[in-house]
């Protein structure tokens, strides 16, 4: 049986190479695309930074008043989404030239499954090659690739000359490749399993391998066995060319931190309801409501209801959502962020659930005509009764979709 060849390309630092492209005044400079930083008191965290900004310490998901701190002279950028999807939507199209087989993990990172294209392109190595220059040539951008024959060593192999690497292992090469990585390294495991498996003596990708199975499924369950297995090289997922959206989420993070009851409900109501509106609009339905909240001192929370039918109306995402931080203690701490999710997608349209002994078809009409006037007169001309004179039901950045 032939191995399969499957390459892992990641853009490099994506969204601030774009800014550099853009404004070559900036290049040299360390860049950081997220939230406005308001001279140390900002919200919101890193989108993501240049490798010069990287120097000093920062990196995605940061929070951005630490990383002003990190490096107050920097440049600090808003995300452009919309030319950050352009320049995506070229580069997809540029791995379609070489394989029909393209699973995008999101905006600039995709799987390519090129087995049935060597003799068409030659090897992988060759391949990759292409692809790099083709990008290059194109948008002015370089992207990082792994070649393996799975995608967990794909993944990992592309980050490990970053930028503009390409790093091959060889199908025999494997185990050599992954045993001497530190446990981090692992593609989902994340600080707290992380820690589980250092306090067990696990540091690093071959230790894991080692370790009795059953050992590991006892302490960390079918997560473990999963592990487990990619530690040994077993990996047979297949590149998956409609990338399925597991989740729809909206978050507000607030400029300063919260105990307005009356305030705190209203922005989950209307994170809800813009949550169903995404839905409706993509014409997706869930059966998994869940809400987060972060408190002042960033802990961390979420709390989860799934439902017997698929829903999209605004009215069940919203009441359950409300149902859910009722029920949460937040011990008098102030409120940093809102959260509201929908998961456990399907696509089409399904029977929805009455709540309070509403009708639903008469709910599911009176957002359809909602979303019909919004879409073509702006957010502000229709809101329900609930949202009016506090937050319209906005769509604001649909960037802020959680996939």
């Amino acid at each position: 049986m032939m191995n399969k060849v499957i390459l892992h390309i990641d853009m490099d630092a994506f969204f601030a190479a774009i800014e550099e492209l853009d404004h070559p005044e900036y290049r040299g400079q360390p860049i950081i695309v997220g939230a406005d930083p308001k001279a140390g008191a900002g919200r919101g965290v890193v989108s993501t930074c240049n490798y010069k900004a990287r120097e000093y310490g920062i990196h995605s998901a940061m929070p951005i008043s630490r990383a002003y701190k990190l490096c107050p002279y920097a440049v600090y950028l808003s995300p452009r989404m919309s030319r950050y999807l352009e320049i995506s939507q070229k580069i997809q199209a540029i791995f379609h030239e070489f394989t029909p087989i393209v699973e995008p993990l999101s905006i600039d990172e995709a799987f390519l499954d090129v087995t049935g294209c060597i003799r068409l392109f030659g090897e992988p190595i060759t391949i990759a090659q292409q692809i790099k220059e083709r990008i290059r040539q194109q948008t002015g951008l370089t992207a990082s690739i792994g070649i393996a024959p799975s995608k967990f060593v794909a993944k990992i192999a592309s980050d490990l000359e970053k930028p503009d690497g390409l790093v091959f292992v060889a199908p025999e090469k494997v185990l050599d490749f992954l045993w001497g990585l530190p446990i981090s390294k692992m593609w989902g495991v994340g600080k707290k399993t992380e820690t589980k498996l250092r306090l067990m003596g696990v540091d690093t990708i071959g230790k894991l391998a080692k370790f009795p199975r059953d050992q590991i499924v006892k302490r960390l369950g079918k997560s473990g066995l999963h592990f487990w297995s990619l530690a040994n090289g077993i990996d047979d997922r297949d590149v998956e060319p409609i990338h399925q959206v597991k989740s729809v989420s909206l978050e507000n993070t607030f400029s300063q931190d919260i105990d307005d009851e009356h305030r705190i409900e209203n922005t989950i109501f209307s994170l809800a309801d813009n949550v169903s509106r995404i839905l409706r609009k993509k014409r997706l339905s869930g059966k998994t409501i869940t809400l987060k909240i972060r408190l002042e001192d960033f802990s961390t929370f979420t709390r989860s209801q799934s439902l017997g039918s698929y829903i999209d109306s605004s009215e069940v995402i919203s009441e359950i959502s409300m149902q859910l931080y009722r029920k949460f203690n937040r011990d008098r701490k102030k409120v940093r962020l809102l959260g509201v999710a929908v998961g456990n997608l399907e696509s089409g349209s399904h029977q929805q659930i009455e709540l309070f002994g509403s009708p639903a078809p008469e709910n599911k009409k009176i957002d359809r005509i909602i979303d019909m006037v919004q879409s073509k007169f702006g957010a502000d001309t229709i809101k329900k009764a609930s949202l009016i004179n506090h937050y319209s039901r906005r769509l604001g950045n649909e960037d802020d979709e959680r996939k």
